[in-house]
């Protein structure tokens, strides 16, 4: 289900996802103190986990999340994925978080990386799914999209594509036909898992990829996610 948001302008569209975003996340931490405090064992514990994605079009929402009053020291940030390149390459989604977001009230979350770029690809992601930081999915995910439909690094040209999209493992090793850099993505059954999952998007085009994708199922990421009863989309689309 698509629950579309629409904002005539970037700054009242940021505000209002951090807002929403900033609900999501105390809702969250609510359940789990909720938890600790009825006796389960070993709850409460576990940060809160945020997943946020790469691009242009996010810098100006990380910018007003970060400094935004939560309790960040019980939040992990991590990544929808991002490109198997050292953190200093200016394709990293890792430096753009921390040029962004791990800023001002942000800066005392925790950061969970998803690339090791001194490592071998199919080794890392092998780990990551064996990390138990990762064994639930992120409480919030705020996904883009490309103009093709792909959202994480789920790509229909990639050969990895009928595993990204079947597989019940967290994480999978993405080689884009059609762009640059391997990838690491969180599979797309993991972001159906997601409670509180939104996708940032911008402009006329990209307003008609996605209801094209969610009129009828494609080969593309974007719309598999649309056209599943089981997932909750909320839409931040700018029309500028």
């Amino acid at each position: 289900m698509i629950e579309l948001h629409a904002f005539d302008d970037q700054r009242a569209q940021s505000d209002a996802l951090a807002k929403a975003v900033g609900d999501a996340l105390h809702a969250s931490l609510a359940a789990q103190s909720a938890t600790a405090a009825a006796g389960m064992p070993n709850t409460g514990a576990r940060p809160a986990m945020l997943a946020v994605s790469g691009g242009t079009s996010p810098r100006p929402f990380l910018q007003t999340l970060s400094t935004q009053s939560f309790d960040w020291a019980r939040i992990a940030v991590t990544l929808v994925d991002d490109r198997w390149v050292p953190e200093t390459d200016s394709a990293s989604n890792s430096q753009l978080v921390h040029d962004t977001l791990l800023q001002n009230a942000a800066k005392n979350a925790h950061f969970w990386p998803l690339v090791d770029a001194t490592q071998d690809l199919n080794a890392h992601v092998a780990a990551l799914n064996a990390d138990p930081r990762f064994s639930a999915v992120p409480d919030v995910a705020i996904l883009g999209m490309g103009e093709d439909g792909h959202t994480a690094s789920i790509f229909a040209d990639a050969p990895e594509w009928d595993h990204a999209i079947t597989t019940p493992e967290r994480f999978v090793a993405v080689h884009p036909g059609s762009a640059p850099h391997a990838r690491v993505s969180w599979s797309l059954s993991a972001l159906k898992e997601v409670k509180h999952l939104f996708l940032l998007i911008a402009g006329p085009r990209k307003m008609d990829v996605l209801n094209a994708a969610a009129a009828s199922l494609q080969k593309n990421a974007i719309s598999q996610l649309a056209n599943d009863k089981g997932v909750r989309l909320d839409v931040y689309w700018c029309a500028n």
